[in-house]
């Protein structure tokens, strides 16, 4: 496997480490290779429809920019 360093929202951090917390994942790297497999999927490898939604990146960057509001410049 390839090491491959990414930046998150601190609020997917958190959820991602609750999820090993609740026993359901080893380890982060888990999540994530499940989460990246679970997209491929859906995105290149499944039998998709089209769907009328925004598309799945649209609604991440749409729910982590609730979750973290911009911090004020000090």
């Amino acid at each position: 496997m390839r090491v491959v360093t990414i930046c998150l929202p601190e609020s997917y951090v958190e959820g991602v480490d609750e999820l090993i917390i609740q026993n359901k994942y080893p380890n982060r790297s888990e999540v994530i290779r499940i989460a990246i497999r679970d997209l491929l999927v859906d995105e290149l490898w499944g039998d998709r429809k089209p769907s009328s939604s925004l598309p799945l990146v649209a609604q991440l960057q749409k729910l982590a920019l609730m979750q973290d509001p911009p911090q004020k410049p000090t």
